[in-house]
């Protein structure tokens, strides 16, 4: 059989600085764990308000990567 498939994961990184950092803080740590990341997708970008203020910047991501099987 030929081909790759490739698994899709979603997740939310946070960054007082900006949403870029919050990207960076999901491909980072991502990366600590799962081999051969391909895609990042920024699916989402939102703020956490504190007394009518932003506190927190956050980027929802879709991450893929390569998915190794039993056989791989």
């Amino acid at each position: 059989m030929t081909g790759d498939v490739y698994k899709i994961i979603e997740l939310v990184g946070t960054s007082t600085t900006s949403w870029e950092d919050a990207v960076k803080t999901v491909v980072d740590r991502a990366n600590q764990t799962l081999r051969d990341l391909r895609i990042a997708e920024v699916k989402e970008l939102d703020v956490r308000l504190e007394n009518g203020k932003i506190a927190e910047f956050r980027a929802k991501v879709r991450l893929s990567f390569k998915y190794e099987g039993e056989s791989d």
